[in-house]
């Protein structure tokens, strides 16, 4: 029989993911930690959004963190890879 080792991180109750190191578990719980906080930080702007809305920003800014913190520094934001587009795909093969 095998041993498997999980771990679970859990907010308010509610299971919210499985991992299979701590490392990976403490850093998901430090982003909604982040996520958490910046949610009372958008409330507080003039911006009129819904509160899923707000969620959904918070979580996609704290999941974004070293890349927000390098543009809010004034750094140059960090190109993307390029993507494929369909046609170039169906010609390779």
């Amino acid at each position: 029989m095998a041993v498997i080792t999980q771990f679970v991180v859990v907010r308010d109750g509610v299971e919210k993911m499985t991992f299979a190191s701590k490392k990976e578990a403490d850093a998901y719980d430090r982003m909604l930690d982040v996520a958490d906080n910046l949610i009372p930080f958008l409330q507080q702007s003039e911006l009129e959004l819904e509160d899923n809305v707000i969620e959904k920003l918070a979580f996609y800014l704290a999941s974004n963190k070293d890349t927000l913190s390098n543009l809010l520094k004034g750094g140059v934001p960090e190109k993307a890879p390029a993507k494929r587009s369909k046609k170039s795909e169906s010609e390779t093969q």
